[in-house]
């Protein structure tokens, strides 16, 4: 995927900024303006959501599993939902990898 970012000469020190933050990390520019964006995006959501936002579960999937705990299954929702082969293992770990770098 490509992206084309516009800005104005009033951004520019933004861009230096970024720049910076990517030489010191050893990373593209692209990669540092997508960490940027997960991490604003992602910051201090639940599992549940956050596998929403991959698009690997729906909505509805997340608020059974959230149900089923509420009844009394006392385990964690990404289990639940491994169990139900709603996601892969894949899946889970991915999303708890993004949870954990925000936490």
């Amino acid at each position: 995927m490509q992206v084309t970012l516009y800005f104005s000469e009033e951004d520019e020190y933004l861009i230096r900024l970024l720049d910076e933050k990517a030489r010191r990390e050893r990373r593209s520019r692209s990669s540092v303006v997508l960490s940027i964006l997960e991490e604003y995006f992602e910051k201090d959501k639940k599992l549940g959501e956050i596998l929403v936002d991959l698009r690997v579960v729906k909505p509805q999937e997340v608020e059974e599993a959230l149900k089923l705990q509420r009844n009394g299954v006392a385990k964690p929702i990404g289990e639940i939902l491994l169990e139900k082969g709603v996601v892969g293992n894949e899946d889970i770990e991915r999303a708890l990898e993004i949870q954990s770098r925000y936490r």
